[in-house]
């Protein structure tokens, strides 16, 4: 006789179930997620325009709680400020606290505003793409040609390549006593070659392509001699870059530049003392001189320009799918592991200055 309601096995649910649960989940998160890059296709995130009123040669700074209340007044408009422009996080398209349009978008709103007086950059960033490195900087050099306005740079805790890349459009770099910087270098390609490890399992990989190195820097493709080259061409001339824009701001020349450019990183102390930046100071000293130099009658405030990604449903949807993932032991043990074997972020986008302190 059939058994119309069978008892529930102990233990819970079977692994069938839980894996099939889990893939009802990431269905629905591709849904959504769907819907969420459409909706997100209709502008650049949130982002907080924080006015901050600092007489000129005053030291007077909000606290972060009394910056965070004024966020509601961000509309309030000032008769005359600098801009602290925040350059914080990997330099990518997009993440939580970067986004590369909004920050292109933001410069160009301050070159048309003529209240705005020059722009500090915060930089506490480990670098990021060469492309999107360099657009920034293009467009910091634009700001001040077309406003004739000055830029000047404090780095945070880290300003290093693609950070220390952006700090060269500064008429003025300042540092803390804490800060790395440097790390003057490229990274074109990381290759991971998994051909052993999958013939070990028997696991076979099969690529079609058309051109033969369209499969280079593939995990089922050897790195060869061909590749390595031109991976390293692509690497140098980026390199060149780097180091020519190096020698303009710092009226260095180009010798001295490769010389100190091999990838390493400096302390504050070093990088003064090796011509890299200009002072080693406070944050608050730093835009204290900026406004003496501005050289203005009338009273000149600052406001904070900082990216702030909006949180969507589909965050809080892979967080806790990512969770259940993790709790059922469904893992992506491999991609982790060369993950923290290579310390490079897995959306890094390549050529790229980046450092990596794994």
């Amino acid at each position: 006789m059939t058994d119309l309601y069978p008892q529930k096995r102990k233990g819970g649910l079977t692994k069938k179930a839980k894996t099939g649960l889990i893939v009802l989940c990431f269905v629905i998160l591709a849904a959504i997620a769907g819907a969420v890059i459409q909706i997100a296709a209709l502008g650049n995130g949130g982002s907080f325009i924080t006015p901050v009123p600092l007489k000129h040669g005053s030291r007077l700074f909000l606290p972060e709680k009394m910056r965070q209340s004024a966020r509601r007044f961000s509309s309030f408009s000032f008769d005359n400020y600098i801009a602290v422009l925040h350059v914080e996080g990997v330099i990518e398209d997009s993440g939580e606290t970067y986004n590369q349009n909004w920050i292109l978008d933001t410069i160009d709103d301050l070159a048309g505003d003529k209240k705005n007086r020059g722009i500090l950059l915060y930089i506490d960033s480990p670098g990021g793409g060469v492309y999107q490195s360099d657009e920034v900087y293009l467009a910091l050099e634009d700001y001040k040609h077309s406003t004739g306005n000055k830029v000047w740079a404090y780095m945070g805790p880290l300003a290093a390549s693609g950070g220390y890349y952006i700090a060269c459009a500064a008429d003025v770099i300042y540092a803390n006593r804490n800060t790395l910087t440097g790390s003057i270098g490229v990274i074109s390609a990381t290759s991971v070659d998994l051909t052993e490890l999958m013939k070990k399992y028997g696991i076979k990989m099969t690529t079609v392509t058309a051109g033969k190195n369209k499969n280079m820097l593939n995990i089922d493709s050897p790195m060869t001699e061909e590749h390595r080259a031109i991976m390293q061409g692509i690497a140098d001339e980026a390199y060149d870059q780097f180091t020519d824009i190096v020698s303009q701001s710092r009226n260095m020349k180009i010798e001295k530049v490769r010389a100190l450019a091999d990838g390493r990183i400096y302390t504050a102390a070093q990088a003064e003392a090796n011509g890299l930046i200009d002072c080693v100071d406070t944050y608050e000293n730093a835009v204290d001189n900026m406004l003496d130099a501005i050289e203005d009658d009338e009273d000149v405030s600052v406001k904070h320009f900082r990216f702030e990604r909006k949180k969507t449903v589909s965050d809080y949807l892979y967080r806790g799918a990512s969770f259940f993932a993790k709790k059922s032991g469904i893992e992506a043990e491999l991609a982790d592991s060369v993950k923290r074997v290579s310390g490079i972020p897995e959306d890094l986008p390549l050529p790229a200055y980046y450092y990596s302190h794994r």
